[in-house]
């Protein structure tokens, strides 16, 4: 039987896939544990494009590496391969083909892993950190981006050692995502710049944040065109913004809200707010999912400006999240963020990767 197809009851609770009842608060919400995590916090999550006929992913960590999984349609986990950089993995993503992932290392450089070779090679180097990598497919051109805490946004065409392009920007990258002909990059400071792709990279617009602490993640929605027409952008305050870049009403259609945030509503008890670690949004679905310090992940649907679903509290903050090609797994890693210092680090504590069916539970309010 396939484990995530569309009409399984595969991890919404009952006895989970191994038969357990028990209250389990590192899996709380009772989901497939991936096999052979990371050895230290996990960055970033990737599943494989639509052009591979499996679904394959990537983690990259603290522990300097990055790792492959095939995940079967069974909920099976099969460990693939990893590949080690010199620092920790900050960030990692596929070409289309499937052929080649993409890490970004504290160690200044970006390498491309081919998968069928098993190979490694550096393709990029920056004077600091490389904070976000993306891959960017043009008709015209293909090239990964890279986005360093040097404060320059460089392009490669992943032959040679010299960017392409290299774009200043006013301060330190802390995240980005491209979807063509689009790129958004939130920096330190809380600086926003938005690019257009297209024959070649450039600034299209610098926007005044709508948040007012430190940006964390950031994720491009679509219209229903299917293309780029807006970005919600996550703070360290428990606020997430959906942003529209040319909205008919921008003083309506733009918003925030709070989450990731304790239930301490009345004013006698003081709120505990957590930062949102990673947005991603459900590729058919159009709705959202955020993940917390709080050891939480919810759903949402924007559009109804409504929240879909809240997970049960884990025993560790969630870092990093995604949704595979067609939006039936949602994966989500739980691991320290350091967000309380390093008092609250225990090393005895493992890390994990959990894979959930997100075929329903993402389906909006009311569908027109």
């Amino acid at each position: 039987m396939s484990l995530f197809g569309t009409n399984t009851g595969f991890g919404t609770g009952g006895t989970g896939v191994f038969g357990s009842t028990t209250t389990d608060s590192h899996n709380p919400m009772k989901d497939v544990e991936v096999t052979s995590p990371p050895d230290d916090s996990i960055s970033c999550l990737a599943f494989s494009p639509p052009t591979l006929p499996a679904n394959f992913l990537i983690g990259g960590s603290w522990a300097n590496d990055v790792r492959c999984w095939e995940v079967q349609d069974n909920g099976q986990t099969v460990p693939k391969a990893q590949q080690m950089h010199t620092g920790p993995v900050l960030d990692a993503c596929w070409s289309d083909d499937g052929s080649k992932v993409f890490t970004a290392s504290c160690d200044k450089t970006a390498k491309m892993w081919d998968l069928n070779s098993n190979q490694a090679m550096q393709i990029a180097q920056h004077d600091g950190p490389i904070k976000a990598i993306h891959w960017i497919k043009a008709p015209n051109y293909s090239c990964i981006m890279t986005g360093s805490w040097d404060k320059t946004l460089k392009f490669w065409d992943t032959r040679s050692p010299n960017p392409m392009m290299s774009l200043q920007m006013p301060e330190r990258c802390y995240c980005a995502d491209v979807v063509y002909p689009m790129a958004v990059v939130a920096t330190a400071e809380r600086g926003l710049i938005v690019y257009q792709l297209e024959n070649q990279p450039s600034e299209f617009r610098r926007i005044d944040s709508p948040l007012k602490h430190q940006h964390r993640c950031v994720a491009i929605f679509k219209d229903k065109q299917n293309k780029p027409t807006g970005f919600a952008l996550g703070s360290i305050e428990g606020r997430v913004a959906i942003h529209y870049i040319n909205p008919p009403n921008p003083a309506k259609d733009n918003f925030t809200f709070k989450c990731h945030r304790s239930n301490g509503t009345n004013t006698t008890t003081p709120q505990d707010i957590y930062a949102v670690n990673a947005i991603s949004f459900h590729p058919v679905h159009g709705t959202l999912a955020t993940v917390g310090s709080d050891g939480r992940f919810s759903f949402w649907d924007k559009d109804a400006r409504t929240k879909l679903k809240t997970s049960e509290q884990l025993d560790q903050p969630i870092t990093a999240c995604c949704f595979n090609h067609n939006g039936n797994i949602f994966a989500y890693a739980s691991s320290y963020d350091w967000s309380k210092g390093h008092e609250y680090y225990n090393p005895q504590k493992k890390n994990y990767i959990f894979l959930r069916n997100a075929a329903e539970e993402l389906k909006p309010r009311n569908k027109k």
